[in-house]
């Protein structure tokens, strides 16, 4: 089973961003330049699980790229030793899943009960819940990304990078847009991959408007029993805190959010650096540390 991130789609879409990307055994890789540089960084999301053998050879492709160090995220759960921890992962090591497979009576028996009625306020609601790709509905998905990035404070991709990606990865036929409609307002606008027999929920945005009436509750029930229907395995929620979530941090109203739909807490194996140039390495290690440092106090 593939990873979108692993499609000839989103490599196209890197491509079109400016990324070098090369093909390692039916797999891609980016490297990113490092600015005012000329040194890269690698980054391999969502392979396999690497070898002795694959690590020697992405060593000798990082060397040929000047990358400082590749970044590797499989997409396993198995046991990996064979490099050191990323000083800086950009995927969760946890994510929720969703059992398409199993009856809608058992997926609605198993959520939390609030999350039930939620979903039964939005009913009574009448939010409106559609696939709506075109683009008047990607306009909206815009404004209410960019209020939703604005009010939870959070890095987000800009609009070239949104813009270019959604439109690759829907022609593809992997990326849709789907909507949840309040008199006759979008409150929320969710961007859904589909591939390989599983449905992901990599984007979304919201609004704070009319919040009573629970509206992405209803989009993500909707969104599973669509999975369903498209006889889908499962629904990756794209990322969870992991096993005892801290009520402080920034990301904790998302995941309980989507842990009211008692999903499955998956552990994958996490992110790893091959290190290439190691005292360049170093240098790198203290500066991104100094650029978030301060990113930070300018929230």
């Amino acid at each position: 089973m593939t990873h979108p991130l692993q499609t000839a789609a989103w490599t196209n879409f890197r491509k079109a961003m400016g990324v070098d990307v090369a093909e390692f055994h039916h797999w891609f890789i980016s490297f990113h330049r490092i600015p005012h540089t000329s040194f890269t960084i690698g980054y391999f999301p969502k392979g396999p699980l690497p070898t002795q053998t694959m690590v020697d050879e992405l060593k000798k492709l990082g060397k040929e790229k000047k990358a400082v160090f590749i970044q590797l995220e499989p997409n396993t759960i198995k046991h990996f030793n064979l490099l050191p921890p990323s000083h800086h992962p950009l995927f969760t090591k946890y994510t929720f899943i969703i059992d398409l497979t199993k009856s809608e009576e058992e997926l609605l028996k198993a959520m939390h009960p609030k999350t039930r009625y939620n979903i039964r306020v939005a009913q009574k609601h009448n939010v409106k819940i559609q696939e709506d790709n075109n683009d008047t509905a990607f306009e909206t998905y815009i404004k209410l990304s960019k209020e939703t990035t604005n009010r939870q404070g959070f890095y987000a991709h800009n609009e070239t990078y949104t813009r270019t990606m959604w439109e690759i990865m829907h022609k593809a036929g992997i990326a849709t847009l789907w909507t949840a409609t309040y008199e006759g307002n979008v409150l929320a606008a969710w961007i859904i991959f589909v591939h390989d027999g599983v449905m992901y929920y990599p984007y979304g945005a919201s609004s704070r408007e009319h919040r009573e009436v629970m509206a992405p509750n209803l989009l993500l029930w909707e969104l599973i029993k669509w999975g369903r229907q498209q006889k889908l395995n499962t629904f990756d929620l794209w990322g969870a805190i992991g096993p005892d979530p801290n009520p402080k941090d920034p990301w904790y109203g998302f995941h309980r959010f989507k842990a009211g739909f008692s999903p499955q807490l998956v552990e994958f194996v996490g992110s790893y650096d091959l290190i290439i140039q190691p005292i360049l390495y170093k240098l790198y290690c203290f500066a991104d540390t100094v650029r978030w440092s301060i990113l930070k106090l300018l929230k």
